[in-house]
């Protein structure tokens, strides 16, 4: 069956972590499981409270959805998250200007749905590490339009100005996107704190070296802490089902989240 492991760390030159997540290997709501990192922006502790409550409100949206189809239920729990930080923000004056990326996932069958907002990621594991999610960032913009090339992009200086975040504007747009997974792909969650630190080859070599999940998680930490840790980290890898049998058993769930 489905197997997870999430870990957050502060890394080596931050005060404050940041960076929330959530990981749920049971049913929330309608949803058969639920996974999320949130890395939060902002001055004083503003990015700590952001992360935090969009996290909260995202799962207790979900939990109390009558939705049956994925999207639409984290759709409507990232808008109505984006809707209380805003409020939040224009009642407390310290909290002006907090947002926060947040990327979501659930593993419905053989495949994956995936909602996303800001730059934290979420790539696939399989015989090499394939990124999922577009960074929603200054950077990225400029590498998709052609004026930057990849390589230069990992170390610009403006990195990390990201274009959409929670709590940043009235109304938020997410992405999403739906794949299906192949027996022994891993699914990986984190935050810029690890990908800042540790490049895709790395990060696919430690996630194929066979050793228990916890080990391979704690691993990326360490090498992104050891590369320079200079924000916090956040990782969830999670191994969905290895039987392709029980893959089929899932399908009608699927069927029914996405059509109902």
């Amino acid at each position: 069956m489905l197997k997870s492991y999430a870990l957050t760390d502060i890394g080596r030159r931050r005060q404050v972590n940041q960076d929330h997540i959530y990981a749920s290997e049971s049913p929330v709501g309608n949803l058969p499981n639920l996974f999320i990192v949130a890395d939060g922006m902002g001055g004083h502790k503003a990015g700590d409270y952001a992360s935090d409550l969009a996290v909260e409100i995202v799962v207790g949206e979900v939990e109390a959805s009558l939705e049956r189809n994925a999207v639409k239920i984290l759709n409507h729990a990232i808008t109505r998250a984006n809707g209380a930080l805003r409020e939040r923000a224009r009642k407390n004056f310290s909290l002006n200007g907090m947002g926060t990326t947040l990327v979501a996932a659930t593993c419905i069958g053989g495949f994956l749905e995936v909602a996303n907002v800001g730059d934290s990621r979420l790539y696939v594991i399989g015989e090499e590490a394939v990124q999922i999610t577009e960074d929603h960032s200054l950077v990225e913009e400029m590498v998709r339009m052609g004026g930057l090339g990849r390589e230069e992009a990992r170390n610009h200086p403006d990195k990390n100005i990201i274009t959409r975040a929670l709590g940043a504007r009235d109304e938020v747009e997410a992405d999403f996107f739906n794949l299906p997974l192949q027996t022994g792909d891993m699914v990986l969650l984190c935050s810029d704190g690890l990908t800042n630190m540790v490049d895709d080859e790395t990060i696919c070599r430690i996630l194929k070296n066979g050793r228990s999940l916890k080990d391979r998680v704690e691993e990326l930490v360490e090498t992104a802490n050891q590369n320079g840790g200079r924000d916090n980290i956040s990782v969830i890898v999670i191994e969905p089902l290895a039987d392709e049998d029980a893959y089929v058993g899932c399908e009608t769930l699927r069927d029914e989240v996405e059509h109902d």
